[in-house]
């Protein structure tokens, strides 16, 4: 029995519907292709720090389409989802949520105490954002769910640590690192945003110690100098190159330093004297390693000056850089103050301005690892999409330095390392160790840092698939096909899972890097609360259904490029849904439920093999387009082929035969409607999956499911590039003569006599053939192939292909009635030419006037010129 389609699409309930049952089916699972070639794609992680913003639903979105089209294949697919438990900012909001709750600190707390509010946050913000995820529709398999600190990630953190402790690439020393004051904790040089930002430099006197001169060093961070160790100058400098070796006295704390030579020393800027501070500079730092510089750490952990720094010790770093300027400034030790412009580093998290600093800190050693990762990107084992991407990969693994991988918080993977307090072994260890093997003493404390983030991440392609167990899902799943991510964490998170995976599995994580952009506001503005421009995912899905903000997404979209997000292109993709809801239905009202897919078994007319042949053509463009990660591309053809080619011609052109008399006809009608419908659906499946799949189920001859349904493939068989031309042909001539009627305001109800003039007579025949056609849609009840010498003064033409059409206006109007109208137009825009025209003639006007008005008018003044020449064409040729 035939079933009837609601005359209003609801998306609410459709959409909550099919996702439920789709799980419920277990279509999300690979197992659904049990032989099928396998395919992942493994989820980047969302924090668990707030809601999904339209960043992730971008994400989500691409890697859904992904994952749908390839189970369309045939293939294995599976996308793993989670979470990450995102140490830095998740402990920031866990203590910030403490506080306005119960008005504790963290130094209130034990670390038992924080980790039970910390993992009572994870877990609801991880159903938060499952929920959320569900929401996009994304075909995740959620029995394959991870989450970074679950029982096997944190198994795989402890064996990577182990093991590459063990071979000699991690190591605790202490080196010159980045640290943020307010969290407290060091950071990775990926963690460190720069930005730059208006300040000064200060010009200061170093009086050489012998009382014979002076050097003039230029700083932006005159505070420092109470670390100074020495001054530097470059070799190749011939204003200073006899000052090498000489001693300076440090004005404020009145040491003696020395001078050295560095090729470190941009000679260009400042004075071309550079003061060393290797305890808070990276390159002091190596400066000072080079020359046996005293490394004199000035700062607590908290940004204020310690111990060390005499009178200024506990103030604030900007406080005591104050303080030492007016010091300098009354002991005459200030030259100069210039207005200076440069590059400040920020935490990536709370934007602190970051210091550098020497500490004891766990390293990943880096140089070994970035090799091999640099050479799979260059041999295309893994490629970037676009390619472009991979200069900013290459710029980072190539300059890369050891890896901080320690941090001084609670919440996060502690490190594996314990300290014999007998006898100080350190013991790296996966088991918690009960005994020291050095000495047998049972006092062992286990190191109070926990890992960065990034290590548990680095590790997210293999861990979630089961390693270090040898598991099945690890055999068949990994390396995975496509990472899906955008270009702002390409250091942070692809390099480090491309190195990790390589030295782990013996092979790259995947083969390529799809690398999406930004989602912007109508202006190209970033998203962000301070501009208040955010737009929340669920709200879109609440308005317009969680399919219309993924074609949304969609279209338009290229790799690599940020997207604008307006109002008109959400709406639009509503408008289409419904365009594709509507068109269903109508076809459904005549559909048959004894009609399949079989076009063998009904004879095709001129219109069925042009749809036919024009949809053989987009499977092949699409599935080209999806191939090389242009969804965008691939989207948009199947949006227009659905709409114009389809709904907008196809239908129109069988309407006749679908009310006729003639069966075998409209059996042929209702077949190719069927199976050009189904196929429009499965190509549109990735993009919209909820609206695809409901109307699927309405259609005779569909299978269990369009999820699992087999992508359409081309048929030779149907190409036919004959009746494609006919077609096209007969399209451009409705095109035109609709076109003569509304500028000539023909009333659509009056018939018309149509006249042509061409040397291909299959113009005329195709014309002739398909004059029911030309009636319903242009209002033509005849053709006459006429001669040059027979056409008419009240002809109105039009160009196309090989042929030209002519209508009779004397034939087709109310001469009078057109003439007055045509003269009240006429009017009108000679009236509306006068205004333009003198605005462009008017010098002060053009003098004044902002370029994009005076652009704008003589627009407008060119467009009624060319329109005052159709009307009075058309007055010249009623009138002959």
């Amino acid at each position: 029995m035939k079933k009837e389609m609601s005359k209003v699409y609801e998306p609410d309930e459709v959409e909550n519907r099919i996702y439920s049952w789709w799980r419920e089916k277990g279509y999300f699972k690979p197992e659904v292709h049990p032989n099928g070639k396998p395919y992942t794609i493994i989820m980047p992680p969302p924090n668990i720090t707030g809601q999904l913003h339209m960043g992730h639903a971008f994400d989500d979105t691409l890697q859904d389409a992904l994952i749908r089209y390839k189970r369309m294949q045939g293939y294995a697919a599976l996308w793993v989802p989670g979470m990450d438990h995102a140490s830095i900012a998740t402990e920031v909001k866990v203590l910030n949520s403490i506080k306005e709750k119960e008005n504790r600190s963290k130094s209130d707390l034990t670390r038992e105490e924080f980790l039970k509010y910390a993992w009572d946050w994870a877990n609801f913000y991880r159903n938060r954002i499952r929920k959320q995820v569900t929401k996009l529709g994304a075909s995740c398999d959620w029995d394959r769910e991870r989450f970074t600190m679950d029982e096997g990630c944190s198994k795989a953190v402890k064996a990577t640590f182990v093991r590459l402790y063990n071979k000699g690439l991690i190591y605790k020393g202490t080196r010159i690192i980045n640290w943020c004051p307010d969290c407290q904790t060091a950071l990775s040089d990926a963690e460190v945003e720069y930005e730059e930002e208006h300040g000064h430099l200060w010009h200061i006197r170093y009086p050489f110690a012998d009382g014979n001169g002076e050097v003039v060093i230029a700083t932006t961070r005159p505070e420092t100098l109470l670390g100074d160790s020495g001054v530097a100058v470059n070799p190749n400098d011939e204003r200073y190159k006899d000052l090498v070796g000489r001693k300076v006295i440090l004005p404020i704390v009145n040491k003696e330093i020395p001078v050295v030579a560095d090729d470190y020393v941009d000679m260009e800027f400042g004075t071309g004297v550079v003061k060393m501070t290797p305890a808070h500079d990276p390159n002091d730092y190596e400066v000072g390693k080079r020359h046996n510089l005293e490394e004199i750490k000035i700062m607590n952990d908290d940004g204020t000056m310690n111990e060390r720094c005499g009178k200024y010790a506990g103030m604030d770093r900007y406080e005591c850089r104050k303080a030492i300027l007016k010091d300098l400034e009354e002991q005459g030790y200030l030259v100069k103050t210039e207005e200076h412009v440069h590059n400040v580093g920020h935490c990536y998290r709370c934007h602190t301005t970051v210091e550098t600093m020497t500490s004891e800190q766990w390293f990943v050693r880096m140089k070994d690892l970035a090799k091999p990762a640099i050479d799979v990107v260059r041999e295309g084992k893994t490629q970037f999409i676009p390619k472009r991407f991979s200069k900013i990969y290459f710029n980072w693994m190539e300059n890369i330095r050891d890896w901080c991988i320690s941090r001084q918080l609670w919440w996060g993977h502690q490190i594996p390392a314990w300290t014999c307090s007998d006898c100080g072994e350190m013991i790296v260890s996966e088991e918690t160790p009960e005994v020291c093997p050095k000495c047998g003493g049972h006092h062992l404390k286990q190191e109070e840092d926990v890992l960065d983030t990034w290590f548990s991440s680095a590790l997210w392609p293999f861990s979630t698939l089961g390693w270090p167990e040898d598991t099945a899902d690890l055999e068949k799943f990994y390396p995975n096909n496509v990472l899906v991510t955008g270009y702002d964490i390409i250091f942070f998170w692809v390099a480090r899972m491309i190195f990790m995976g390589i030295d782990t599995m013996g092979e790259p994580p995947f083969s390529d890097v799809y690398i999406h952009g930004l989602i912007r506001d109508a202006q190209g503005r970033k998203m962000s609360k301070s501009l208040g421009n955010g737009i929340d995912p669920l709200e879109v899905i609440r308005d317009y259904s969680a399919d219309a903000m993924r074609f949304a997404i969609l279209t338009g979209n290229s790799a690599g490029n940020d997207i604008r997000w307006t109002q008109d292109k959400i709406e639009s993709s509503r408008n289409f849904l419904n365009k594709i809801w509507n068109a269903a239905r109508f076809v459904m009202m005549y559909m048959d439920d004894d009609i399949g897919l079989d076009l063998s078994k009904v004879s095709l007319e001129s219109a069925d093999k042009w749809i036919l042949s024009r949809m053989n053509q987009i499977i092949r463009e699409v599935t080209a387009n999806i191939d090389k990660y242009e969804l965008g591309i691939a989207a948009q053809k199947v949006y227009d082929f659905a709409w114009n080619e389809f709904c907008d011609w196809y239908i129109e052109f069988v309407k006749p035969r679908l009310n006729g008399d003639d069966q075998d006809s409209r059996r042929a009608a209702l077949t190719v409607l069927n199976v050009v419908l189904q196929n429009i659906l499965k190509m549109l499946h990735p993009f919209i999956p909820f609206i695809t799949e409901e109307i699927y189920h309405y259609l005779p001859g569909a299978g269990e499911a369009l999820i699992i349904a087999s992508w359409p493939e081309a048929d030779p068989a149907y190409d036919f590039p004959e009746e494609e031309a006919q077609i096209r042909y007969l399209m451009g001539i409705i095109r035109a003569l609709r076109k003569i009627r509304k500028e000539s305001n023909i009333p659509n109800k009056k018939k018309a006599a149509l006249f042509i003039t061409t040397e291909n007579q299959k113009d005329v025949n195709v014309l002739s053939n398909a004059l029911d056609t030309l009636d319903k849609m242009a209002g033509v009840e005849s053709i006459q192939k006429i001669g040059q010498d027979e056409i008419r003064e009240d002809f109105v033409s039009a160009v196309v292909e090989d042929s030209t059409i002519y209508l009779a206006l004397n034939d087709l109007v109310d001469k009078a009635k057109e003439l007055e109208r045509l003269n009240r137009e006429k009017e009108k825009i000679e009236k509306d030419l006068k205004k333009t025209s003198g605005k462009l003639s008017n010098e002060k006007f053009l003098a004044n006037a902002p370029a994009a008005v005076v652009e704008k008018e003589r627009q407008k003044d060119q467009e009624n010129q060319d329109k005052l020449a159709q009307v009075v064409a058309r007055i010249n040729a009623l009138k002959a």
